[in-house]
């Protein structure tokens, strides 16, 4: 009998190289703010959403964030302003008020909602107001 070989291992697998990463998909004429969280956080910070409206005017994805936090606060400032108004009617008033204090907590709901869609790439659109967005 023969006595038993050591078996030599296999050669290892030849090293490739790391995959690119993928290019991105937004047609290649527009480039990706450095700064898109933080802008995309401040178009949603009430009257902040004008420094990305004037500083970002290449990224068309922080203009659509700022100009939809715009029409957010003025949409909000209008529904406020609306429940202060019924707050001075004698009947109605208690309602409006209590109405006003929980509006004031929706309205900032909403927008921490947008900022976080915003940050993961999605869009919230709210009907009867996202609409405007492009007509600004």
């Amino acid at each position: 009998m023969d006595p038993p070989t050591p078996e030599t291992p296999p050669p290892p697998p030849p090293a490739t190289p790391p995959e690119p990463p993928p290019a991105p998909s937004d047609g290649g004429s527009q480039s990706a703010s450095p700064n898109r969280g933080i802008m995309i956080v401040l178009s949603y910070l009430w009257l902040l959403a004008l420094i990305p409206l004037l500083t970002e005017k290449e990224d068309e994805e922080i203009q659509w964030h700022a100009k939809h936090g715009i029409v957010l606060m003025l949409a909000g400032f209008v529904l406020l302003l609306a429940l202060s108004f019924l707050s001075t009617i004698p009947v109605v008033g208690c309602i409006a008020a209590l109405l006003m204090m929980f509006a004031g907590l929706a309205i900032a709901v909403v927008h921490i909602v947008a900022i976080v869609k915003g940050l993961n790439g999605d869009k919230l659109i709210i009907p009867g107001v996202s609409q405007y967005v492009e007509k600004f």
